[in-house]
Order: C-alpha cells, then sequence, then structure tokens
C-alpha cells in the first residue's frame, strides 16, 4: 500500500485516480467519479484496496463540493475543473459505507495500523455528505447489508 497519509488523496491509487480524471474529457469525469463510487458498492465480495481507495478519493470530491467540505489535496487530486458532483451525494455515503464494512482490505489495512486518524478522515467526509442529504430532506441509503463502523 504506497501510502503516505491519511487524507482521500494520500495515497498513490488515488493520486493515479486524480491524473485518471485530469486525462479525462471534460464530459466524462462525472461518469469517471460515479464509476468508482457504483464499483465499490456493487462489491458483496471482497473488497480490494485499489478500488475501495478510488471511491474515498471520488467521495472526497463530492464532499468537497458540498456546504462543510474540505478542498481536496491540492497536489494529488483533479487539477482539471470538475462538474457538479453533488447530485452523488448518495453515492458517495454508499460507497463510503462498503469501504467501512468488512470484508474491505482497506479497513483491515488500516486496522493493523494506528487507523484511528484515518477512520476519523472517513467519517468526517461521511459527514459532510449526510448532513447535506438530510438538509435537503433526504435520507441515503446504506448499501444493503453492509453496516457503518
Amino acid at each position: 500500500m504506497g501510502t503516505w497519509d491519511v487524507g482521500p488523496f494520500g495515497n498513490d491509487t488515488a493520486a493515479d485516480f486524480g491524473g485518471a480524471l485530469d486525462d479525462a474529457a471534460e464530459g466524462e469525469r462525472e461518469g469517471v467519479v460515479r464509476d468508482a463510487l457504483l464499483c465499490v458498492i456493487r462489491t458483496a465480495d471482497y473488497l480490494e484496496v485499489p478500488e475501495a481507495e478510488e471511491a474515498v478519493a471520488a467521495a472526497a470530491l463530492v464532499a468537497a463540493q458540498c456546504p462543510g467540505g474540505d478542498p481536496v489535496d491540492p497536489v494529488y487530486a483533479p487539477e482539471e475543473p470538475l462538474p457538479d458532483l453533488t447530485a452523488l451525494r448518495g453515492e458517495a455515503v454508499q460507497a463510503l459505507d462498503r469501504v467501512m464494512t468488512e470484508p474491505s482490505e482497506l479497513l483491515e489495512l488500516w486496522a493493523e495500523s494506528d487507523g484511528g486518524p484515518w477512520l476519523a478522515s472517513v467519517r468526517r467526509l461521511r459527514d459532510v455528505l449526510l448532513v447535506q442529504e438530510v438538509a435537503e430532506g433526504r435520507h441515503p441509503s446504506r448499501a444493503e447489508g453492509h453496516s457503518v463502523r
């Protein structure tokens, strides 16, 4: 795991995801973010690290556009402008729920080390996404069969 920070873009996979978004045509960037989220949501079996790291990065991009969201890492996040991603809040919450639910390799790896700061980082993203959903009277459903740690 090429990881140097607990933030959503603090690993090689997320940095590569940011680069892939920059390489994508302007009209395809929302689809790239959506696909990263849906890939994880649809994974019922063992969730591998690369998919989980991409989903966390994608969720961070959505959260950054929500009130109270933190800006993403200016070095490793995409440099090209992104479209409005706030319609993907529900999917972002579901993807984070799945990453935080076993069987998840990323969850296991952070549990083997000092994963508290990473867990706090992911929970912060989820909280920002949920606050916006609830404020608009919508309650995102959890990914079926998964609970939040």
